[in-house]
């Protein structure tokens, strides 16, 4: 790995000569060259003065600085930059030492590893970076490279000092017309909300990977070998309308747990609205008699309890004579009855009888 830039990290009246090497690589993402459509070659950009609408060699092409809103350009050289004072420019000079979560992401630029340059700078390094590590703390601080400071935090990370450059505050555009008016929202749906965190658990990098990369170099294969790229896979969203928040977190949340497509859909039926319950329950009382025929029962009883009780006491008034007979012929019954009874008591006791008999015999 290349060293990009050589300095030193100021902390306190320690000096650490560092080297910086760059931590990220850009060259894996997909980049494209402009052409020109009708004969297929690469369009090439080339530097032509305004004035005179001449080519520009590189040795020739300087810089010059234009404040904003005016047509005015003020060159500059490389001497007049060397002459500013700019303390910097070749060390990270250490300001204080923060909490990681002091540090607002959209500040983040770019990240550097930042290795000892020197057996001297071994010891001192190792002190910096276990010293961040175990006391959690990042270094916040000021580095100039090529030609432009800026703010810098240090930060331990995989047994080496990471320096991410960090824009300033007021590079950093607020939120004003982003944001949405004040919504309400419900105890459960940010309980939901909350558990669907968890349940994704936890990530891992090797499973990450730039699949719209992929299907170009797919796509740029079956160009040179002459064939039809392929068709695009259906997308894996599901086509299903979503009710509500409520509804799609809670599927979401079993989908997370391993319950899939298929038993979320049909668990789905069971997470319906309010009113969604009130008319199911009403239609599953009127298929089994419920209210409805019990209260139109009671009505009809209320109906037809006077004409009932009309004719009962007729009927009543009528077979008076009859019911005396009946109760005299249920009198004699019953004296038949008992006598019956009395009867079979003694058929059974005449049965038992005759042992006692044989038993007096013998012993006589």
């Amino acid at each position: 790995m290349r060293s990009i830039w050589n300095g030193s990290i100021s902390f306190g009246l320690v000096t650490i000569p560092v080297k910086t090497y760059s931590a990220t690589d850009r060259t894996s993402s997909v980049s494209f060259v402009r052409i020109h459509e009708k004969d297929g070659a690469q369009i090439q950009y080339r530097k032509i003065c305004e004035l005179d609408g001449k080519e520009v060699p590189n040795e020739e092409v300087g810089k010059g600085y234009q404040a904003p809103g005016d047509e005015t350009i003020v060159p500059i050289t490389d001497d007049d930059l060397s002459q500013l004072p700019m303390p910097t420019a070749k060390t990270l000079s250490i300001l204080s030492f923060a909490d990681p979560g002091e540090i607002d992401p959209l500040q983040l630029d770019k990240a550097y590893y930042l290795g000892p340059n020197g057996a001297s700078a071994i010891k001192p390094y190792t002190l910096l970076r276990e010293a961040l590590e175990h006391h959690q703390r990042v270094a916040v601080g000021k580095v100039a490279m090529r030609g432009r400071e800026s703010l810098a935090m240090l930060r331990a990370h995989d047994g080496a000092i990471v320096m991410h450059t960090l824009l300033w505050p007021d590079q950093i555009r607020p939120a004003t017309g982003v944001v949405p008016d004040d919504v309400e929202l419900r105890e459960n749906e940010l309980t939901l909300a909350e558990t669907l965190m968890d349940s994704l658990g936890e990530l891992d990098p090797e499973e990450l990977h730039d699949d719209y990369r992929e299907a170009v170099e797919e796509l740029v294969a079956a160009k040179l070998e002459g064939e039809e790229p392929a068709a695009p896979s259906a997308s894996g969203a599901s086509g299903a309308r979503v009710l509500d928040l409520t509804a799609a977190l809670e599927k979401s949340l079993r989908a997370a747990r391993g319950g899939g497509e298929g038993d979320a859909q049909e668990e789905s039926a069971s997470v319906t609205p309010i009113r969604g319950r009130k008319a199911t329950k009403k239609s599953e009382a009127a298929p089994g008699g419920g209210k409805r025929s019990g209260t139109a029962t009671k009505k009809a009883a209320k109906k037809t309890a006077p004409a009932a009780a009309k004719k009962t006491s007729a009927k009543k008034t009528a077979a008076a004579p009859k019911a005396a007979a009946t109760a005299k012929k249920s009198a004699g019954s019953r004296g038949t009855t008992g006598g019956t009874s009395k009867k079979t008591a003694s058929k059974s006791t005449a049965k038992k009888a005759p042992a006692k008999k044989t038993g007096r015999q013998s012993s006589a």
